[in-house]
């Protein structure tokens, strides 16, 4: 069985079970929105307690405060509703395992996926890379704390975001799924 094959048949499984999930609201019902990493081992569903129609989560790379984060966040207020805000990183996040000069490198040399022994990435292909990726700020994560900080303050200086909407600054740890403040943050991301 295919990738493909799995997700499908894990979503006829879903939909055949789906209910009156059609009829939620397009805005979230608890009227807040997380920004958090993709990595797959969070589940932000489980770590802040929601169902399907309770939040907005947008979600990249590092779950840093990008363009496009604040674009979300933004048409999650205006057009949505939400009066909340949460800045979720994590603990052991890949994106603390490479700076942008590394990942310009790596993708100059070749495209495919890259090897990490524990120490340095490197390329087991080479050939048939693209030097486009020194263009990219890829908003590595030196320190958690820093990173957190960093991305609820730019969302908060941000000209489009309201100032009495709250933003909070969490780091989640992913050896014990608590969710750890962090309190620069939360002071910096604090309503007017």
């Amino acid at each position: 069985m295919t990738i493909l094959d799995e997700v499908m048949a894990a979503n006829a499984k879903y939909a055949s079970a789906f209910g009156d999930k059609g009829q939620l609201a397009m805005p979230p019902a608890r009227r807040f929105a997380i920004l958090t990493c993709m990595d797959a081992r969070l589940d932000p569903a489980k770590y802040a307690g929601l169902s399907e129609g309770d939040a907005h989560v947008v979600r990249n790379a590092g779950g840093r405060a990008s363009d496009d984060a604040i674009r979300s966040l933004v048409i999650s207020h205006k057009l949505l509703g939400t009066l909340e805000w949460f800045v979720i990183h994590h603990t052991d996040c890949g994106m603390e395992l490479f700076c942008d000069e590394v990942m310009g490198d790596l993708l100059e040399d070749n495209l495919s996926t890259a090897s990490f022994d524990g120490k340095q990435w490197s390329n087991p292909k080479h050939g048939g890379g693209c030097s486009a990726g020194h263009f990219v700020k890829w908003l590595t994560i030196k320190s958690q704390e820093q990173s957190v900080t960093q991305d609820v303050a730019r969302i908060r200086k941000h000209p489009l975001v309201p100032k009495d909407i709250p933003i909070y600054g969490y780091i989640y740890d992913v050896k014990t799924g608590c969710l750890n403040k962090v309190p620069s943050a939360t002071e910096v991301g604090r309503a007017a």
